[in-house]
């Protein structure tokens, strides 16, 4: 089998905390972190604070807003880390907030790894006070990676949900597509939520045929990526299609368009500033791993 790794990390992946599931699960032991040295994550709701060089602001215990429920995000340098989970879940699209686009280019991997792993988590606590059987107030347990429901007794745990994104290749071109919403010259690689009862391999041939009108077979993985908006698993595939004939789904996309090596590298090289036709995707998205993969494997 051909290796189809992606070696540069990706962005939200390799987070430096150790998860310590052994302590989630003992009151006693958690109980026992929560002192002095313990360190919490300063959050603006669910936005980063930044410190005077970029990177994340932590405090102490002390600094968590009374009566706040505390998750526990694991162990670093000997320290229990936590955060504090607001008042509000996400009420928008994350692409509307200029904070999260600062910090996808401003932290380092190790900072945005923590940070995408704690957003999802307090996002997810925010948004499921109440019990989903019942309707009755739910309390965190397990340092913040459960909760339970005191009147049905319902156990109800942090989700991620899959989303497939796919290369899809034909004649020795790459189909990239743009919504609406993006700007000028941005295009990536199609994606859609994997549903229920469905393989990956089912997700992607699905959703390229609805959203571009396109057969996809041979469909191979690639990479994932944590993507913490709200909290989504990308999973990235590679696929070929034998009929390059478009169909765009207008209420998914605004254009979709077969792109050639010569001008996917036009826009690599170009950096941020990309080419009258082209910016290559972001280096914080998995879509920019995806297409480097591609140009560098032949």
């Amino acid at each position: 089998m051909a290796d189809i790794a992606i070696r540069p990390q990706i962005a939200f992946s390799g987070s430096p905390l150790d998860r310590a599931d052994h302590i989630r699960a003992d009151p006693g032991a958690l109980a026992g972190l929560m002192n002095w040295r313990a360190r919490l994550l300063m959050l603006d709701g669910l936005s980063p604070v930044f410190g005077d060089t970029g990177e994340l602001v932590w405090g102490t215990l002390a600094d968590a807003p009374e009566d706040a429920e505390l998750v526990f995000l694991g162990l670093q340098d000997g320290k229990a880390c936590f955060a504090s989970v607001p008042d509000q879940g996400a009420t928008g699209p994350a692409y509307a907030n200029p904070a999260i686009w600062q910090a996808m280019q401003m932290l380092s991997s190790g900072d945005l790894a923590t940070y995408g792993g704690a957003r999802s988590l307090v996002d997810w606590h925010a948004r499921h006070r109440f019990c989903a059987r019942c309707g009755s107030p739910t309390e965190l347990c397990k340092g913040g990676w459960q909760r339970n429901c005191g009147a049905c007794e319902a156990q109800h745990f942090p989700r991620t949900d899959p989303v497939t994104i796919m290369l899809v290749e034909h004649d020795g071109k790459l189909l990239l597509g743009r919504q609406p919403r993006f700007p000028d010259r941005v295009y990536s690689a199609l994606a859609g939520f994997v549903e229920p009862g469905e393989t990956i391999e089912e997700a992607v041939a699905r959703e390229v045929f609805e959203e571009a009108g396109l057969r996809a077979r041979d469909v191979i993985y690639l990479a994932s990526q944590p993507w913490p908006f709200p909290s989504q698993l990308m999973i990235g595939c590679h696929s070929y299609c034998d009929d390059p004939e478009i169909t765009i789904d207008e209420t998914e996309l605004e254009e979709a368009r077969w792109f050639t090596r010569e001008e996917l590298e036009a826009a690599r090289a170009a950096g941020d500033q990309g080419t009258d036709l082209l910016l290559f995707p972001r280096s914080f998205a998995i879509a920019h791993y995806l297409v480097t993969w591609w140009l560098d494997k032949d």
